[in-house]
């Protein structure tokens, strides 16, 4: 059984990180040495949905910086609370997908299991920011009725571990989960979702690696970088590539107005996901939720954006443009 202790029997590093992010919006703004002004908006918004950023990615913004690239993902604004219309609680339909036990079946042969509720970093933009996490994680029942809903599915090939973010998880409990999904006969693919690999790159131990080296499913790791900076630590790099010497890494990225809606930040980012053994995979047009209007990058304007990087880049260092929609059996190509 892999301990969820580290031998001096202190939680490991990585948990010790997740327990010391910044949750209060005064304290992001004192450390980043941002105006006083910006801290009743900061304070209402996340009020509806909270802050939560670790230290070591404050670490990679500019102080001073209101509008740096990191610290917009992460720093809750007014514009927040305005009503914007088409846009709602629930963008990509994921409540009308729910097959019970924290179990979302959307695509043919696939299925996504809300694997835990918790996230190392809460982004502004983020599509789940009202899902209902009480009521649906398939942790609650101890894996076993939401490995039973997948059992019953003839067609499951593919299992995506989402969330909350699924390496919030500890080793051991993770592993229990690799474990059951791994005796369901008809399923092949593993693939899992996740941002913690970046934020704190300490998530990737070696029991970790262990667990998908060793388990009869093939699996596909999926982290989610919008912007090169994310990616300036060495610790983050050398995580990465620890990563990819046991299993294919994928990056998918939301296209955000003030963030990475700039062919040059697109062009590094692709190039340096590429150094760091990473392939570039999707960038998604903002699933429209309620509080994120203020992200939205015009269709024609991203579609133009991924042409130009087209034209700059070989087409493997291209992601795919694609939006979600709900109802829809696969994601929709944009270009």
């Amino acid at each position: 059984m892999i301990s969820r202790t580290d031998p001096d029997g202190q939680a490991p590093d990585w948990r010790r990180k997740m327990a010391q992010a910044v949750t209060d919006p005064a304290e992001l703004l004192c450390l980043l040495k941002l105006p006083c002004s910006l801290l009743p908006a900061a304070q209402a918004a996340a009020h509806r949905f909270g802050l939560r950023v670790p230290r070591e990615f404050i670490d990679l913004m500019e102080p001073g910086n209101p509008a740096d690239p990191l610290l917009r993902q992460v720093l809750p604004l007014g514009e927040e609370l305005l009503e914007t219309p088409g846009f709602s609680d629930d963008p990509v339909g994921d409540r009308a997908a729910l097959q019970g036990a924290g179990v979302l079946g959307k695509y043919q042969g696939r299925a996504l299991v809300i694997a835990s509720a918790a996230c190392a970093l809460h982004c502004r933009y983020c599509f789940r920011r009202n899902f209902p996490y009480s009521e649906q994680q398939a942790s609650l029942g101890h894996w076993r009725p939401a490995l039973e809903t997948l059992r019953r599915d003839p067609e499951l090939r593919e299992v995506i571990l989402s969330g909350g973010d699924p390496l919030s998880l500890d080793d051991a409990r993770l592993g229990e989960l690799l474990v059951g999904l791994a005796a369901i006969p008809q399923l092949r693919r593993l693939r899992i979702h996740t941002r913690l690999a970046v934020v704190i790159p300490e998530r990737i131990t070696q029991p970790l690696l262990g667990l998908l080296q060793h388990t009869r499913l093939t699996p596909v790791v999926v982290v989610h970088v919008n912007h090169p900076q994310e990616l300036a630590a060495p610790t983050a790099s050398a995580a990465l590539q620890r990563l990819r010497g046991v299993t294919t890494v994928l990056n998918q990225s939301v296209l955000l107005r003030g963030v990475n809606d700039n062919l040059e930040v697109l062009t590094t980012l692709s190039e340096r996901l590429f150094d760091t053994g990473i392939l570039p995979y999707y960038i998604h047009t903002l699933d429209r939720v309620r509080g994120a209007a203020h992200f939205e990058v015009d269709h024609d304007a991203a579609r133009d954006l991924v042409t130009e990087l087209r034209n700059r880049l070989p087409g493997y260092l291209v992601p795919r443009l694609v939006k979600e929609e709900q109802g829809g059996m696969a994601k929709t190509l944009i270009v």
